[in-house]
């Protein structure tokens, strides 16, 4: 007999699963805030990756890199209170939309917050809604978190100043963005700062090379 599972049940199943096996912190330092990817731009020929993450969107619902298999992701990872790389990332996911018109349709961008502690869904809504209504800010438990991070191979650390108050310090993260294909596969790293056209251009290579 087939017994139908609701996904929210299923996802209330394998949360705590997934927080225990997720992989342990990377280190606490990195060289310097917002750390760029590096001659990271370039569109992956051997590494076929499938990052995977289980969070929860700003829409209050579950969401899982599944979500997404009849499109392509285009992926970021920031926080909210973030003064100048993250908007102007997100700016630029902004610009990439309406670069590709009718063809964004195919493209799904998402804003994965590397600070849970303050990024709620609502705040999440709030800001990702600012720049673009078609941008899923996603966040989770800080476990859920590092998981999806380390899936990216993407580093973030808290910067708190001694005697600074609970929720008063910043994070070093790693910048730029990523291209992901309707099979869930790392297709681009994309670097931090590149031009928006040359980021549209990308990903049109790509959805004409599926058909789209």
């Amino acid at each position: 007999m087939c017994i139908r599972v609701q996904k929210r049940t299923l996802v209330a199943l394998i949360l705590p699963v997934l927080a225990t096996l997720a992989s342990p912190a990377i280190s606490q330092t990195t060289a310097a805030a917002d750390v760029a990817l590096a001659n990271t731009d370039e569109p992956i020929e051997q590494e076929r990756a499938a990052p995977r993450y289980l969070l929860l969107g700003s829409h209050g619902r579950a969401v899982t890199s599944e979500d997404f298999r009849d499109r392509f992701q285009l992926v970021a990872f920031g926080f909210t209170s973030c003064p100048d790389v993250c908007p102007t990332t997100m700016v630029e996911m902004q610009q990439v939309l309406a670069a590709l018109g009718p063809r964004a349709k195919h493209l799904q961008p998402i804003f994965i917050t590397v600070d849970p502690q303050r990024d709620t869904t609502v705040v999440l809504a709030a800001y990702t809604r600012n720049f673009d209504e078609r941008i899923l800010g996603l966040t989770g438990s800080p476990e859920l978190v590092r998981w999806a991070a380390n899936n990216f191979k993407v580093q973030f650390a808290k910067v708190q100043e001694p005697g600074a108050g609970a929720n008063i310090y910043t994070i070093d993260h790693s910048a730029g963005m990523f291209l992901l294909g309707p099979d869930g596969q790392l297709l681009s790293k994309i670097a931090y700062g590149t031009a928006v056209k040359d980021v549209a251009t990308r990903i049109e290579h790509w959805l004409k090379a599926d058909g789209k």
